[in-house]
């Protein structure tokens, strides 16, 4: 029996929750968000917006988790919003021979779903609330990841709603095996083409997903910056060592001190803060059914702090627990001691997003340890005496592993040989009240721009600084840019979106436009689907893919 998609307008109690997602930077004005059900409700919803002229000028976006760092999803210029969060469902589909995940299941939910059922998992992403929609199409990466490879390496279809003619929208199952070449285009384009630009999606399905392990070891530590500012050699080493060991363990040359073993189960999330925050923090996990896990651990723990050592065996900087929140994860103080623990256990304790506030992100592939001239940068900005937020980091995750045994050309996500992926993070909230009403909200930030600029200036400043020798952004290696030649950058994450890549004229000054720091070669097929499947740009934003001009 068909259903009518619940409408939520300006009024309605639930309207000013589900005008915004989790950056409290953007708040939309939509005309209704509408929740949907299923994706007969989307359909109805999307062939009542390009059906209305009122519209004409306006976006329809579509919100999952609501985790979209940019005003994609929530702006002045959305007419509505799809709600898909309540299609959630994780099931086996016996017609498909795959486990079918709605496109509203966050990964939290797919993941005790799933696992708690089979004993597999999608080696997505530790933040809970994230929504499948967005986080899938655009790669999706996790703790799983250097064992497992990436989410979308599993992804054998995808039902999108989508509107070909412009007029009236249908549901389309695009399979990795299609028969119709365009279909596969279509399924391509969500193997890390990002969200927003080809419909909406509804569900997906995946294949042979792996197992994780049924235990990992887990630790995490923190150094205190009042030891690091009296040592910024050993920050530095920290940070150059740090690379270099997954630099050598990609490349099959680790140093004879971390033995013959191989280190793909591990996986780190070196948190780089600005001084102000009072330490900088470690999480690693490994597979922690392995024998050797604890002694590999300590290996690579004592490698990477290795200077930090005196002759006479104490230590210049101290290992203390990580007992503060940084970024979007919790304190882990439990953690300071190497832990044994359920590989669900361990998830649920990343399992954050963070509190309620404004955010601006940038991030980097390296496919390489970091340079002296990146090492200073990053070191100077991070002891920045102007600026003082403990919620201001860069984070370095470990990549490689599995992830690079994929083609750059079998999935949209090209970045197949990057051994770390950087997220530059700055948090703030309104501490303001501008308008003098009493209280601090959004409309504080509308009327004073002062509250974000010292966050925004810092967070480009240093981005600019650390790729200022590839035009301030992490250049693609391209012949046709010869300052790229020798460049440790493999550019950027789509699913940590930057509209400042768009800024030629100062924040991005290295002639590689926005589409080749996200696909690099690939931007020329998903037009070729865009072209397909929304020649008329219905679906779009400030950095969606672009309709191709008509030969």
């Amino acid at each position: 029996m068909a259903t009518h998609p619940i409408e939520v307008s300006p009024g309605d109690a639930r309207y000013e929750a589900l005008r915004r997602g989790f950056n409290q930077r953007w708040i939309a004005t939509p005309d209704y968000v509408v929740v949907a059900r299923s994706a007969d409700e989307v359909v109805a919803a999307v062939a009542k917006f390009v059906g209305d002229p009122a519209q004409v000028n306006r976006r329809i976006t579509v919100r999952s988790g609501g985790h979209c760092y940019e005003n994609f999803v929530s702006s002045g210029d959305v007419g509505v919003i799809v709600d898909v969060s309540q299609m959630n469902g994780v099931y086996f589909d016996p017609e498909m021979q795959a486990y079918c995940i709605e496109a509203g299941a966050t990964n939290w939910h797919s993941t005790t779903q799933l696992y708690r059922a089979t004993g597999l998992a999608l080696p997505g992403g530790s933040c809970y609330s994230v929504g499948l929609g967005g986080h899938v199409s655009g790669g999706g990466y996790g703790l799983l990841s250097r064992q497992s490879g990436l989410t979308v390496d599993y992804l054998y279809a995808v039902e999108v709603v989508t509107v070909a003619d412009g007029k009236q929208p249908r549901r389309t199952v695009a399979r990795k095996d299609s028969a119709d070449a365009a279909l596969r285009d279509l399924w391509w384009a969500h193997t890390g083409g990002g969200g927003g630009n080809f419909g909406v999606i509804t569900r997906y399905w995946f294949r042979d997903l792996p197992k994780p392990p049924a235990q990992v070891l887990a630790r995490s530590v923190a150094w205190p910056w009042k030891d690091f500012l009296e040592h910024p050699e050993l920050f530095k080493s920290l940070v150059r060592r740090y690379g270099q060991f997954f630099a050598y363990e990609q490349a099959g040359q680790l140093p004879a001190p971390l033995g013959s073993a191989s280190y793909h189960d591990l996986f780190t999330l070196l948190k780089l803060t600005h001084m102000s925050s009072g330490k900088v923090g470690l999480t690693i996990q490994l597979d922690g059914t392995r024998n050797d896990s604890p002694a590999r651990l300590a290996a690579f723990l004592a490698w990477i702090t290795q200077d930090f050592k005196k002759a006479d065996g104490t230590y210049h900087i101290e290992e203390t627990p990580l007992d503060q929140a940084i970024g979007e994860h919790p304190a882990q103080g439990a953690l300071f001691i190497p832990t044994l623990l359920p590989w669900l256990t361990a998830t649920q304790s990343l399992n954050e997003s963070g509190p309620n506030r404004c955010g601006k992100y940038k991030s980097a592939y390296m496919t390489k340890g970091f340079t002296e001239h990146q090492i200073d940068a990053i070191h100077r900005h991070l002891t920045d005496p102007d600026y003082s937020n403990p919620d201001a980091l860069v984070q370095v995750d470990s990549y490689g592993g599995a992830i690079n045994k994929v083609g750059a050309q079998d999935t949209a996500v090209p970045q197949r040989s990057s051994v770390l992926k950087l997220q530059y993070q700055a948090y703030w909230t309104w501490d303001t009240d501008a308008d003098r009403n009493g209280v601090l909200d959004y409309r504080d930030a509308e009327k004073d721009s002062g509250i974000a600029a010292p966050h925004l200036r810092w967070i480009r400043n240093f981005y600019q600084d650390v790729y200022g020798p590839t035009g301030g952004v992490p250049a693609v290696v391209d012949p046709a840019f010869p300052a790229t030649k020798d460049a440790n950058t493999d550019g950027c994450y789509v699913n940590y979106p930057d509209v400042d890549l768009l800024d030629v004229q100062r924040l991005n000054t290295s002639g590689q436009p926005w589409h080749q720091l996200y696909y690099k070669g690939g931007y020329e097929r998903l037009q070729r689907a865009k072209k397909l499947w929304d020649p008329h740009n219905i679906f779009r934003h400030a950095q969606s893919v672009a309709v191709p001009a008509t030969p």
